[in-house]
């Protein structure tokens, strides 16, 4: 097969799961493009999913402004809990984030400048669901469904869950939309490889009850009640956040051994906990720093030099 050149070559970017690490994507665009790169073709995976969107719809700007200013107590406002207990989302919050930062809820991904596509996962069967038509909102929700958290969202008759159970770094759905090249993003590569030997300056479930500890206790004053020992098991969010760390780290292994990308990106985000939405500044600056690392290879792979 003969090798297109470099202005003919469709590159997709597939940005993956990883929850509030997803910010770096933010960075990951910024530096590609200042490279003189930019992607005919995005495929997300939850918070990939939000970024990608937010970033074919040409609202980047705003949702990079967005995230750079939120604090904690900001972030608070977006849980609460309900008398369902399917969740911990303030779900009209953060609809109006999303139609404000991502784009508005009448836009469809046919309309996007972009080709576009978000992962999720149907409860009933584990099948991997592509967006590739429809509202852009709609397909964002899906994506972003992660158990415990958000409710699962119904579509078409079909429950929906988060695009990370079942393909974490979407490569597959960007070569399924033709993309010549695919530049991968992976937020978790280096989650389950972080030194034991060194302590965290917070556990997960530390922040998380920062921010909304005196909720939940009007609910479920078992959930934190007592002291920690050092024999004590792990809370609900650090066990809950670690097997989501885990899966993730699984599937992506698997689903790259059979369909690997022509270039992965590896911000290191090990530090950064699943829901510390507030330390976006790190997050976008590693996503920078791990386009700058790959650079060479990336500008070789596309015939830039």
């Amino acid at each position: 097969m003969k090798r297109k050149d470099a202005t003919s070559l469709r590159v997709g970017l597939a940005l993956g799961s990883g929850s509030s690490r997803g910010w770096a994507h933010i960075g990951v665009i910024r530096a590609l493009a200042e490279a003189g790169i930019e992607p005919d073709i995005l495929c997300g995976c939850s918070i990939g999913a939000l970024v990608g969107a937010s970033y074919a719809a040409g609202n980047l700007d705003r949702l990079e402004q967005w995230v750079l200013a939120l604090k904690r107590l900001e972030l608070a406002r977006y849980f609460e809990i309900n008398l369902s207990l399917n969740g911990f989302v303030d779900i009209a919050r953060l609809q109006t984030f999303l139609v404000t930062n991502v784009c508005d809820a009448n836009v469809s991904i046919e309309n996007l400048p972009k080709k576009y596509a978000a992962v999720s996962t149907e409860l009933a069967t584990g099948g991997e669901i592509w967006f590739t038509s429809g509202p852009v909102i709609e397909a964002v929700w899906a994506s972003i469904a992660m158990p415990g958290l958000f409710p699962p969202t119904q579509n078409k008759g079909r429950w929906l869950v988060d695009g990370g159970l079942v393909n974490p770094v979407p490569v597959s759905v960007c070569r399924a939309l033709g993309a010549d090249v695919v530049i991968a993003v992976n937020l978790n590569g280096d989650i389950m490889r972080k030194r034991t030997s060194q302590k965290p300056a917070a556990s997960e479930s530390d922040n998380l009850i920062d921010i909304f500890t005196s909720t939940v206790k009007k609910y479920s004053a078992t959930i934190f009640a007592g002291s920690k020992t050092g024999n004590a098991p792990p809370d609900l969010f650090n066990a809950l956040a670690g097997s989501i760390n885990i899966m993730q780290d699984r599937i992506t292994r698997s689903r790259m051994a059979g369909d690997p990308p022509d270039i992965l990106l590896a911000p290191k985000l090990a530090h950064i906990g699943l829901l510390e939405f507030y330390r976006a500044e790190e997050a976008v600056q590693e996503g920078r720093e791990s386009v700058k690392r790959a650079l060479p290879e990336i500008q070789h792979v596309l015939g830039m030099n």
